[in-house]
């Protein structure tokens, strides 16, 4: 997949996050939270998917107040910790927390 293409895919998931008006609860995200939280989620899905390196389809991405958790499984310790650091680039994650399990 391209730059272009994936940069299409995030702008069209925030259009759809932003139009389905997300309702926020007490003791939740504010709507703008959430919006930013979904857009690096989606972020860091995408570079999964560009980097051929990871098996984005495996791996699970959550975000919560810019701290991503990621979970699922890998192949190998390598993949796990090219994950992390992957997340770890995009803008806006203030942490990492890595629960990815290696199959043997």
């Amino acid at each position: 997949m391209n730059t272009r293409n994936t940069l299409t895919a995030i702008a069209s998931a925030l259009v759809l996050i932003t139009a389905s008006g997300c309702a926020v609860t007490r003791g939740q995200e504010s709507t703008g939270a959430y919006i930013d939280d979904s857009a690096i989620t989606t972020s860091v899905k995408a570079r999964f998917v560009d980097s051929g390196s990871v098996d984005a389809s495996a791996i699970s991405v959550e975000t919560m107040k810019g701290t991503v958790m990621l979970s699922g499984f890998a192949k190998s310790a390598n993949e796990k910790s090219t994950a992390e650091s992957i997340a770890m680039k995009v803008p806006g994650v203030v942490a990492v927390k890595n629960v990815i399990a290696v199959r043997p």
